[in-house]
């Protein structure tokens, strides 16, 4: 039995369809590559900040043979998205066109050197802007991954991956509700 496994055992009978959906996206079919499903998963994982639930598709990753750089793409991802999405969120909620033409003056070089590939960072970078609600970063990233020179992507990767976050973001939901 896995560590997913265990943790979504745990979960309350409220959540049985957050049970059956977890084992779906993690392991069920999808138009993703294992690298992007995982990227994306471990993406949304750190970002939801649930120790619980990161530990646990660490496990499930390394399990399924993820590589290294995954992970550490994983955490670029976090991190530079939980900076990005609270500045270009606020810039869309404020709605001011004054605010558009100011520089962000944040560093975000990771993002054009991904161990990964640009493609699979942008589409977990999506994923996880789309937890975070960032209406100006869902946007850009979709555009990217779906019509960028780069891209190459379908609108049905796109569903998967924001399926992932969708379904993690409910994990951690269930697994709150389990220690309740």
């Amino acid at each position: 039995m896995s560590a997913v496994d265990d943790l979504r055992d745990g979960f309350p009978e409220a959540a049985k369809d957050t049970k059956l959906n977890l084992d779906a996206v993690l392991r069920g079919e999808s138009k993703l590559s294992k690298t992007e499903r995982w990227l994306t998963a471990l993406s949304v994982g750190y970002a939801l900040g649930s120790e619980a639930l990161a530990t646990a598709l660490e496990s499930e990753a390394r399990a399924a043979g993820v590589e290294d750089d995954v992970f550490d793409d994983a955490r670029a991802v976090a991190t530079l998205m939980a900076m990005n999405n609270v500045l270009y969120r606020f810039r869309h909620l404020v709605g001011k066109e004054s605010y558009k033409s100011k520089p962000p003056r944040l560093r975000m070089n990771r993002m054009g050197q991904p161990k990964t590939g640009k493609i699979a960072f942008e589409l977990a970078s999506l994923a996880v802007s789309a937890v975070a609600g960032c209406e100006t970063c869902v946007q850009a990233h979709e555009r990217t991954v779906v019509s960028g020179a780069e891209g190459g992507l379908t609108e049905d990767h796109v569903v998967d991956a924001i399926r992932i976050a969708s379904v993690l973001t409910a994990a951690k939901a269930a697994h709150f509700l389990a220690r309740r």
